[in-house]
């Protein structure tokens, strides 16, 4: 199957601007152009109750969590914990804005979505760890955002996929339960050595050349077998949190994403895996102008809904 038209149109635009690839720039040249570049073709903004942010302390110092209340639900909502994408070195809640709004708008869960520190300054584990403090932090105060921490998601698109991954493994070994894990276009091996991560490593939003280097960036001279990088490297799969699994046909994180999606199955989760075909990488944040992207996000939504009215 080929591009769908409406990413062809994207990737035909892009073609015309010819931005600099990541791989080409400096961390900070990579974040500005990233949070200019990302909402310009996602979701028009849900108006939200209250949009606000906190501060949630860690090692270190503290991290940000902006809170995205929103009109529907109430008192006792459940919580989603979303870690934006970005190959842990760009991106933030900023970037992510219209998703985090389009989940609260369509499930009435307070959405929290972390600022977690970026690599190189953090490099690996800052991220998982942080990651693992803020919804640890989220569910002890929940009552003072009007939210049961009891009722609990996590999610995340990309390298956030993989946070959200980590992150499902670490509370069912912590003793904290989860209703859902929702993982889109996740990050989940330790290198981009995939078939798809070859057929697709250009011309296609995320360039293999942008992955490794990403990674450099992440993993430093820390060890990428990790299981805290490298999710399917855990020794114990089972006993996770049911899991929504999104990739795209023409992503280079497909096959890894399936993997990693198949591992948990085999483990015996309870496991939904979608391949969005014509879809690339990067595909939920174009919902603006691409269809699919808008459906993934209603069946992110519904599916979190289910899990919360049988959690």
């Amino acid at each position: 199957m080929a591009v769908h038209e409406q990413v062809q149109f994207v990737l035909d635009l892009i073609a015309k601007v010819e931005p600099p690839e990541f791989w080409q720039l400096t961390p900070n040249a990579a974040r500005a152009q990233f949070e200019d570049s990302a909402p310009k073709l996602d979701l028009p903004p849900a108006t939200m109750r209250s949009v606000e942010e906190v501060a949630i302390p860690v090692t270190g110092g503290e991290i940000a969590c902006r809170l995205y209340t929103p009109y529907r639900g109430g008192a006792g909502r459940p919580i989603v914990v979303y870690y934006h994408g970005g190959g842990f070195v760009v991106g933030s809640p900023q970037s992510h804005d219209p998703t985090a709004r389009a989940i609260a708008d369509a499930t009435g869960a307070l959405v929290a979505s972390v600022d977690y520190r970026l690599a190189p300054e953090h490099r690996f584990p800052t991220a998982p760890e942080d990651c693992w403090r803020a919804l640890r932090w989220l569910a002890d105060n929940a009552a003072g955002f009007g939210a049961d921490g009891t009722r609990l998601a996590v999610a995340g698109d990309s390298a956030g996929g993989n946070l959200a991954a980590v992150t499902a493994l670490r509370a069912r070994d912590e003793g904290l339960a989860l209703a859902l894990q929702v993982l889109i276009y996740p990050v989940c091996a330790t290198a981009p050595d995939s078939a798809s991560a070859h057929a697709f490593a250009e011309g296609y939003l995320l360039a293999r050349k942008s992955m490794l280097w990403f990674i450099e960036h992440y993993i430093g001279d820390g060890d990428a077998n990790d299981p805290r990088f490298s999710p399917g490297l855990a020794a114990d799969l089972s006993g996770l949190a049911p899991a929504l699994v999104q990739v795209a046909e023409f992503d280079p994180l497909r096959d890894e994403g399936i993997d990693y999606a198949n591992a948990m199955m085999r483990a015996g989760n309870q496991v939904e895996l979608t391949c969005h075909a014509g879809m690339v990488h990067g595909f939920i944040s174009l919902a603006g102008v691409v269809d699919e992207g808008r459906r993934a996000i209603e069946r992110i939504s519904d599916r979190l809904l289910e899990a919360f009215a049988t959690g």
